[in-house]
């Protein structure tokens, strides 16, 4: 039962591998769709921010007004603090629980989809940390092309996530995704093999 994270910086092709690992039948979990969902109407998490940051932080709707969080979170890094440590015990648990699940479904090994893995420090909820990564260049050239983004805003982007190097010190496998989408394939079939063990020979 591997509990494996899958992380990168943007651009750097981690959709294409999560993509290619859940081709192989490998069970996903999305850290990302997580963390939305425990602040969704009626959720516990959404009551402790309301009660913490006031009642402006939620919409008429009853929903978490993201837009005023993120201006307190912009002029305040305390208030950030404040969040984290209201939602992240949280979203570890619900993703403890959904790597449960599917290991009772028969799952070999899971993988969580973790785009802020090494920055919101979620190494130890990990056997396995695998870090898709490739040049500072080709990120901008990447997300350029696909989103048709400005450089200097990806920049921006890449200056507030972990530094390449933090990315691959945290690494205990590395996804080399500086050539084509084919070589990439290649690499995740083999840690596929690695991942379900001998078994799989």
């Amino acid at each position: 039962m591997l509990k494996v994270g899958l992380t990168g910086g943007i651009g750097c092709g981690k959709s294409s591998a999560v993509a290619i690992f859940r081709s192989l039948g490998v069970s996903i979990i999305d850290a990302d769709r997580i963390a939305r969902e425990v602040v969704q109407k009626g959720e516990l998490a959404l009551a402790q921010v309301a009660a913490v940051f006031g009642a402006e932080a939620i919409t008429a709707e009853g929903e978490l007004d993201r837009a005023w969080m993120r201006a307190q979170i912009f002029k305040d890094p305390a208030a950030r603090t404040q969040l984290e440590s209201i939602l992240h015990p949280i979203i570890h648990a619900r993703i403890g629980q959904a790597m449960q699940s599917a290991f009772e479904l028969g799952a070999a090994y899971v993988i969580v989809d973790v785009p802020l893995l090494v920055e919101q420090g979620y190494q130890s909820l990990f056997d396995r940390i695998v870090v898709v990564d490739c040049l500072p260049s080709q990120q901008l050239e990447r997300v350029r092309t696909r989103d048709q983004t400005a450089d200097s805003q990806t920049e921006q982007i890449m200056q507030v996530q972990a530094s390449r190097d933090l990315r691959l010190q945290a690494a205990s496998d590395i996804l080399d995704n500086t050539s084509s989408k084919e070589v990439l394939e290649l690499q995740v079939n083999q840690l596929h093999k690695k991942f379900l063990g001998p078994s799989s020979g």
